[in-house]
């Protein structure tokens, strides 16, 4: 499965309220930048973040998806 395909399907178990699914997706090392708001460095510190923000399973609009390697980045917004 590519990049996209993985961060995809990644959303989507987030997006029905299993946190702990998108988090198998993740290394241990990954980064969450949240464009002029944020930084979120390290799975565990991602699983925080979502344990306090979303307390209702958040909704994605993904306008631009783009993958390079192993790096692949999401533009575009989430609701809670």
């Amino acid at each position: 499965m590519d990049n996209k395909k993985i961060l995809l399907a990644a959303n989507a178990t987030v997006s029905k309220g299993y946190n702990e699914g998108f988090l198998e997706y993740c290394a241990e090392n990954s980064v969450w930048e949240f464009v002029g708001e944020r930084v979120v460095m390290g799975k565990q510190a991602i699983r925080e973040y979502m344990s306090k923000t979303y307390l209702e399973p958040p909704k994605f609009t993904v306008r631009n998806l783009i993958a390079e390697g192993d790096f692949v980045t999401a533009v575009g917004n989430i609701y809670n």
